[in-house]
């Protein structure tokens, strides 16, 4: 099996990773990739970077893959497709195509990481737009899957049916929930509500839940995603990045509150205190760090994108999903979704997009 070593008879999930990538580079990548390896005996990983960077990093289940350049977070797309060919970003990645490798992980520039892996990996047949994925905590205690989350702003109809159909693959896995429930988001829950792409994309998705390929509910509204109305949420990737960085700024304010109010008066200060573990709680549920890691869906490869300011936590709960992926076979899942839904994507099919810049 592709990217699956093999070490005293037993099976191991090998994971390409990005170290050079992202706010702080190895400072975070290498602690966060120490911390795994300890955690997951069946894991191996590939350090992929600047050898004098990674020359401090020893374990019987890392090995170091050399970059000469890196991917700047303020890179522009052709740069990073066109002219670092050696970036530890490409070469990571390049790792889950040749097979060493059954995913990849980094933090970096998300435009570049979604080109590259878009032009190495290409689409799955009868996907035209990859896109990312992501969970969001939800008031049950558990977290909402939302994708788009960026890579496309402008989405058709039958864009949104085909993420909805790779979200139920990767929440199948997540969650070992063979029919995860589906919401189309709109700015109301009737039918006859939003503009005439949501409208046909509902009508998309209804035909796919009569044929069962998806369980979809319905029309969602914003703070469904929160609510946890449905386990996934199909949006385009405007909306979806708004509702992300939503989120990860109201954690960001429980966070403030929390060391404004221990800084005033003593009555203040008591209050504060009584109500601490509860605020304690809320902040520990919408930390960011606990859902990092979201999936590019739709190649034919594993590739996982980390928050670019993630802290060595939030890193190693990325290399957690990619891994939870690969074992639990995602990738085959993915396509087995398309080809059930096959004749309802074909059937829908939008106007081809313009191929990948070369490189």
């Amino acid at each position: 099996m592709a990217g699956v070593a093999v070490l005293h008879g037993a099976c191991m999930i090998v994971l390409a990773v990005d170290c050079m990538g992202g706010d702080h580079g190895v400072k975070v990548t290498l602690p966060a990739c120490q911390r795994f390896l300890e955690r997951y005996p069946d894991a191996r990983l590939l350090l992929v970077g600047q050898a004098e960077a990674l020359a401090g990093f020893a374990h019987e289940r890392a090995r170091v893959v050399p970059a000469t350049e890196v991917v700047a977070m303020d890179d522009a797309v052709e740069v990073a497709l066109r002219k670092k060919k050696d970036s530890s970003m490409r070469v990571a990645i390049q790792q889950v195509k040749d097979g060493a490798a059954q995913a990849a992980v980094s933090a970096g520039n998300t435009g570049a990481l979604m080109a590259i892996a878009r032009y190495l990996l290409k689409t799955l047949e009868g996907i035209e737009r990859p896109a990312i994925a992501t969970q969001l905590p939800n008031a049950k205690g558990a977290a909402t899957t939302v994708l788009d989350l960026g890579a496309n702003v402008d989405c058709t109809a039958e864009h949104l049916l085909q993420f909805a159909v790779m979200g139920s693959a990767l929440v199948s896995v997540l969650k070992n929930d063979g029919q995860p429930t589906v919401g189309l988001l709109n700015i109301g829950e009737e039918a006859i509500k939003g503009s005439d792409e949501i409208k046909r994309a509902g009508e998309l998705l209804r035909a796919a839940a009569g044929s069962g390929d998806l369980n979809f509910i319905g029309n969602v509204e914003g703070n469904d995603i929160f609510k946890g109305a449905a386990d996934i949420v199909v949006c385009d990737g405007f909306v979806g990045n708004v509702a992300l960085k939503t989120s990860e700024g109201l954690a960001s304010m429980i966070v403030g509150f929390l060391k404004e109010e221990f800084s005033r008066g003593i009555f203040t200060k008591f209050a504060a205190i009584v109500a601490y573990p509860v605020l304690k709680a809320l902040q520990r549920r919408m930390d960011h760090r606990r859902y990092n890691g979201a999936a590019l869906l739709g190649l034919r490869g594993l590739v996982f994108k980390s928050h670019g300011s993630a802290d060595a936590v939030a890193f190693e709960q990325a290399l957690r999903r990619a891994y939870d992926a690969a074992s639990n076979q995602l990738l085959d899942r993915v396509r087995e979704r398309i080809a059930h839904a096959a004749p309802l994507l074909a059937d829908s099919a939008p106007t081809p997009l313009a191929q990948p810049l070369p490189a």
